[in-house]
């Protein structure tokens, strides 16, 4: 046999020690990691973890296919869209997992969730925002049960918006007396309204199958040109055990919306609102197959809005059609459960 063979350093960390074996052994304080690297040796590297494999692959296949979920039952497909960028975190819980299995099948498996969240959402991780732009727009649903209306209204006026959309309006005249001294135009239909530094005109109500006014439609006459201001404030949706995710009133409304868009002569259109769901959510593509995001294209993050004391998605929309975003941002949180929103556009 022959006799082991140790080379020291004399200096703690310098290096492994090597016995006859072969096998590295780390000296001082580099010992344990010497015994845990040691322990991914062997055939069990591909055959441990193998359940860990196995839930990697499918969070991938579900972001790579979620358009596939189906909305028959209980909406499964729009509420998984409605968070679709948070999946992302089970992907660092799974690679923490797979590191204490010592699994290397995991940590292949696990490129796929990776990149799949990548594609969709990495594009969202850049400041996109820019400078210049001549038309500014902001919205806000400024809640029903409001306490303090007035410091609302002023909050998002100091914006300093050219066009302002306000949705679920329980008492309007607080809002109106309040924007007056900022803006000179302004209409009011049902529980939404829209006010502006340029003049409006053909100010009405627009149809989206509620029984009762949330959305309306008028022309700002802005120094470019006309452009069309639509807000709205679409159905409520649910997240029930029952039933899961309740959303077909908010569907038809949609419908109905993009209906409306669809048939505007102005080429100039704008949506601001809350449309209680997110660019990702397959039921509002009546509308969003129409107008293109400013927040998506001209903002920095995901821009979350809802809830505003731990936004976790953005449902509050500024949509734009013949308009080049510049930038889009959020606003300083106001006594809403929503957090305002404003884009600068060039017209």
């Amino acid at each position: 046999m022959p006799q082991a063979y140790v080379e020291e350093t004399g200096r703690e960390g310098a290096g492994p020690e090597r016995t006859g074996s072969g096998a590295p052994t780390f000296p001082g304080r580099w010992r344990g990691l010497g015994a845990w690297l040691g322990k991914w040796k062997g055939p069990g590297l591909w055959r441990r973890g193998l359940v860990l494999a196995v839930l990697a692959a499918l969070l991938g296949l579900l972001m790579l296919l979620h358009t596939h979920l189906p909305n028959r039952v209980g909406n499964l497909g729009s509420l998984t869209e409605t968070f679709l960028p948070w999946l992302g975190l089970f992907v660092p819980v799974l690679l923490v997992l797979a590191l204490v299995r010592r699994s290397a099948t995991a940590l292949i498996a696990l490129l796929l969730p990776a990149v799949a969240w990548v594609n969709l959402f990495g594009g969202l991780l850049s400041d996109k925002t820019g400078k210049g732009g001549d038309f500014t727009v902001a919205t806000h649903n400024v809640n029903a049960g409001n306490p303090d209306p007035a410091a609302t209204a002023k909050a998002v006026a100091a914006s300093g918006a050219d066009v302002v959309a306000l949705e679920e309006l329980s008492d309007a005249s607080r809002y109106e007396r309040a924007m007056a001294g900022t803006y000179r135009y302004h209409s009011v239909q049902g529980t939404v309204g829209v006010w502006s530094r340029y003049p409006l005109s053909d100010a009405r109500p627009v149809d989206i199958k509620m029984g009762w006014t949330r959305a309306l439609r008028a022309t700002v006459h802005a120094p470019k040109g006309p452009v069309a201001v639509y807000v709205a404030h679409l159905p409520s949706v649910r997240v029930k055990f029952n039933a899961g995710f309740t959303a077909g009133q908010r569907d038809n409304s949609a419908e109905a919306l993009g209906q409306a868009i669809s048939h505007e002569p102005v080429k100039k259109v704008v949506l601001l609102g809350d449309l209680n769901g997110t660019m990702n959510d397959r039921s509002l593509a009546p509308v969003t197959s129409q107008l293109r995001s400013a927040q998506g294209a001209a903002g920095n993050g995901f821009g979350f809005t809802w809830p505003a004391g731990f936004p976790m998605a953005r449902i509050d929309q500024i949509m734009v059609r013949g308009l080049d975003p510049v930038s889009a941002w959020t606003l300083p949180a106001t006594d809403s459960d929503h957090l305002p929103v404003a884009a600068r556009v060039k017209t």
